[in-house]
């Protein structure tokens, strides 16, 4: 190492003395003027050497690897915690409830009210099934104060096939039903003359239909549907109805409009009108076309559509062609806390003698049937949920309708009566333009798989053209509704139902009068409690007990004809397979 050293030091040295020699000599040479080249430069390379990439280190002190000793000093730590052992939580298992193709109830009440059903459905294979089922509520009356009878009975039959297959299912139905009720609402002026000339008040109703539907998978043509049906009484009426429908995406460049087809006919005849023996004819056809396009952009979605409707009068010969908007719109203002929607559509409404009927059962065999043009149905709404188990539903609505059906109570005919239902006792039909405004507000509310309540209240303001008052249509409305799953075995719910003041006119006619003394009659609002309990003996046979109109307030639906009061009823239902 030392030997290194000095070599190196004695080469610097001498090179100092030679570069510093050398030096001198060319400054006292050199001409300003001229140099002159004695010999070209002749560079050379040095030998090149490659550094060890682990150098070689001779130092003992270096290689000599000092013993390190590792000593741990450990001492306990004082504590009183003892880890409790870990237990899995108990999962609350629910017994897997049996279901049963068919079922079979029987009740019975006061007012001797009989309450029967059977459903039955066997499956064929895995795409068949076959089903129907038979029906029966009646009661024998006993109406405090009444002068006449007030039973009613309401059966149905019906049966239905259906069959699933790869791309597309079907079902096809039909039924019977028969219906008897009582014009019993005479009031009490003419009470005396109703009783003396021994009218009666019994009626019928019965119908019979036959109908089907289709729906397909991936293809353009989503459903079809056909719906005939027969419906007439023992008063010499009857009435056709056929209706056809059929839904449609259409493909348009790259964008789907979904297109409904609708056909509508109706066709019916009465013995006489209310005033007169002659024969009275009705009837007419519609062809309808709904077209709607849907726009989806984040949380808002819009329908953008229109309908088209032609109407033709079989009895007149007239036709006249429709044009309603048919307008939707949904956004989410919160995700699912707040949702935004309104809308404006219209529609042509086919009334019927079986749709007065059903709502209305007291209605003269006498009618004038035409349809409504429902101009617009606007409206406007949030909705929303609360928490994970409450929603809401708040809206407000405007409605402009053209020759709206209103139900009003017929002409007293104290002159010359000449049928059961001509003192003062049924309804017949007038048509009027009215334009409805409401509000509503709905809340619904699951806690758990057992507990259910719903509560909705509505309001409402209608404007008349012609008549005076918005008939028989209710100023106020609310409900509520609650279904208790008690225990495995205990059951229970409540229905309870408010309906606003309602104004009805009672319209007499007579000889000694020049014209027809008319008289606006408010019948007063009313609120109807039901309730039921049940108890589930075991997976097919169960109890109940039902109790209806628990305020016994024998309040008037219509006007003269008050309901049953408190109703109580009991029964039992089995379910089974076969």
């Amino acid at each position: 190492m030392r030997k290194h050293i000095k070599n190196i030091l004695t080469a610097a040295i001498t090179l100092s003395v030679t570069v510093s020699f050398s030096q001198d000599k060319i400054n006292d040479t050199i001409n300003t003027g001229i140099i002159n080249v004695v010999k070209p430069y002749t560079p050379t390379i040095s030998d090149s050497f490659k550094v060890k990439e682990t150098p070689s280190l001779e130092d003992e002190t270096t290689e000599t690897k000092k013993e390190i000793k590792y000593n741990i000093f450990s001492f306990p730590v004082a504590s009183t915690f003892t880890p409790a052992k870990g237990k899995a939580a108990v999962v609350e298992k629910r017994k897997p409830i049996k279901l049963f193709d068919n079922y079979a109830t029987l009740g019975v009440g006061t007012y001797t009210t009989i309450l029967g059903e059977v459903y039955l459905n066997h499956a064929i294979s895995r795409t068949e099934s076959v089903g129907g089922y038979v029906s029966h509520h009646s009661s024998q009356g006993g109406i405090d104060n009444l002068s006449f009878d007030d039973h009613f009975s309401n059966s149905k039959v019906n049966v239905n096939y259906s069959s699933r297959l790869r791309d597309l299912a079907w079902n096809v139905e039909a039924g019977f039903k028969h219906q008897m009720y009582n014009w019993y609402g005479v009031p009490e002026s003419q009470i005396t003359a109703a009783t003396t000339n021994g009218i009666d008040v019994g009626h019928s109703f019965f119908s019979a239909h036959f109908g089907g539907d289709i729906t397909f998978e991936d293809t353009y043509i989503n459903s079809g549907s056909f719906f005939f049906r027969r419906f007439g009484d023992n008063q010499g009426s009857g009435e056709n109805r056929f209706k056809a429908k059929a839904k449609i995406d259409l493909p348009i460049r790259d964008i789907e409009i979904s297109t409904e087809i609708r056909f509508d006919y109706l066709g019916g005849t009465f013995d006489r009108s209310y005033t007169t023996n002659t024969e009275l004819n009705y009837g007419n056809f519609q062809a309808g076309i709904s077209l709607a396009y849907e726009m989806k952009q984040d949380d808002l979605t819009v329908n953008l559509g229109a309908s088209l409707f032609y109407l033709n009068d079989n009895e007149s010969g007239k036709s006249k062609f429709y044009i309603y908007p048919n307008i939707t719109a949904t956004y989410r203002l919160v995700n699912d806390v707040l949702i935004a929607y309104g809308g404006i559509e219209g529609d042509l409404i086919q009334n019927s003698y079986y749709d007065f009927a059903t709502e209305n059962p007291f209605v003269s065999p006498t009618l004038f049937i035409m349809s409504t043009d429902q101009l617009y149905n606007t409206y406007v709404g949030l909705k929303g949920k609360l928490s994970s188990n409450m929603s809401y539903n708040i809206s407000g609505l405007y409605i402009a309708d053209r020759n709206k059906a209103l139900y009003k109570t017929n002409v007293i005919r104290n002159l010359a009566p000449q049928n059961n239902y001509d003192y003062g006792n049924s309804f017949g039909i007038v048509y009027d333009d009215v334009d409805t405004f409401g509000v509503a507000g709905e809340i619904n509310v699951d806690i758990n798989r057992n507990f259910k309540l719903g509560i909705k209240a509505e309001y409402f303001s209608y404007s008349t053209d012609d008549e005076a008052e918005a008939w028989n249509l209710p100023d106020i409305k609310g409900s509520l509704f609650l279904d208790y799953q008690i225990d495995e075995h205990w059951f229970a719910g409540a229905n309870l139902f408010y309906v606003g003041e309602r104004k009805d006119q009672l319209v007499l006619e007579g000889s000694l009068l020049p014209d027809p003394l008319s008289t606006t009659v408010v019948l007063d609002s009313y609120f109807d409690a039901n309730a039921h309990l049940g108890y589930h003996i075991n997976d097919q046979l169960s109890v109940f007990a039902k109790a209806n109109n628990i305020n016994n307030q024998a309040y008037q639906r219509w006007q003269s004809f008050p309901v049953q009061s408190i109703q109580f009823l009991a029964g039992a239902t089995y379910k089974f397979d076969f």
